[in-house]
């Protein structure tokens, strides 16, 4: 799949947002907005995943592992340092019990003993359970012909989100699976679809569709517009189709620096809320105040996950990457 660098920075731009929603809420501030990165996040899953499936005809096992070996190590390495962190007394809200170390481990939706939420001990981590589920049922697509493909992933995630709004589940995992944030992966994956056969509107809506989702969004942040899955998920189709439409004229200029940080995005996405919680923390002691503590909440956020990103993304990524070449090499003698 050639990068699209529209795709990059609508990462950089999703994941930048969630820093800046969790930096002003534990400063006592509000940008619920930010927090749509996660919608962003999702539509742009969908469409990647279904590019890569077409574009490089993976067998099930082999797309399953390489979202594994993408997905799970670094978010692994981040919810122990969390576990460890709770257990020495660092964060003083947080409660861990067996069942919920393991279910953050496993990817299970469950209620955090913490707060009542459902989330794992790395309380962004719940996207990621639904990333994990998703990844499942695409491999599980991936055994059928390719012009059932989409039918029949359409008609499961419209089944699970249509048995979400009719049943109402109370239970974590029920009420995970069958919400309507289900449908935004969806979404992406018919971008996605619609991209590979050259059937994206004219080069010419590009600019329209960006301005007109930014201000849906800008509408929500406002209260205008209600905030949830059936407004931000068009929000977020519509700006991705806009990105795409612009990439595809050819006006999406190589940015080194937002690159990197859409290169980045997952791992500014796990461990900037650690980095926040340290800042917040520092701030109290020398007597901050809010704005400069938001301020340098953004910043260590960011440049933790970049640091990760360098430290432990890249390294894990290329000791994968080793390893799958050695192999071919091994089959190959």
């Amino acid at each position: 799949m050639t990068k699209l660098y529209g795709i990059q920075y609508l990462r950089a731009v999703a994941a930048l947002g969630v820093v800046v929603f969790h930096a002003a809420e534990r400063n006592g501030g509000h940008f619920v907005i930010g927090a749509a990165g996660v919608d962003v996040f999702f539509v742009v899953s969908g469409f990647i995943m279904w590019v890569l499936a077409e574009t490089r005809q993976p067998s099930p096992v082999a797309f399953l592992k390489e979202r594994v070996e993408r997905i799970v190590p670094l978010y692994w390495i981040a919810t122990a340092v969390m576990v460890a962190g709770g257990l020495a007394g660092l964060f003083p809200n947080m409660k861990l019990t067996a069942f919920h170390i393991f279910g953050s481990f496993g990817f299970i939706p469950h209620v955090s003993p913490s707060d009542g939420g459902t989330w794992p001990v790395l309380v962004q981590g719940w996207t990621l359970n639904y990333e994990m589920f998703f990844y499942v049922l695409f491999a599980a697509v991936l055994f059928l012909p390719a012009a059932r493909r989409f039918p029949v992933l359409a008609l499961v995630f419209g089944a699970l989100v249509c048995l979400g709004l009719a049943l109402q589940p109370d239970g974590p995992v029920l009420r995970t699976y069958t919400s309507p944030l289900m449908a935004e992966f969806l979404i992406g994956a018919a971008i996605g679809k619609l991209w590979l056969a050259h059937r994206m509107p004219p080069a010419a809506l590009g600019a329209p569709l960006i301005v007109a989702s930014i201000a849906g969004f800008a509408l929500v942040g406002f209260g205008h517009l209600p905030y949830g899955p059936a407004t931000l998920a068009p929000l977020s189709g519509m700006l991705l189709v806009g990105v795409l439409c612009v990439e595809k004229a050819g006006r999406v200029r190589h940015m080194r620096a937002p690159t990197y940080l859409g290169d980045a995005s997952y791992s500014i996405y796990l461990w900037h809320t650690i980095a926040i919680s340290v800042v917040v923390k520092a701030s109290g002691i020398l007597g901050l105040p809010a704005l400069p503590a938001f301020i340098l909440s953004i910043i260590a956020g960011t440049i933790a996950g970049l640091f990760c990103h360098e430290l432990l993304e890249k390294p894990i990524a290329a000791w994968f990457k080793a390893r799958r070449r050695h192999r071919k090499v091994q089959y190959a003698a």
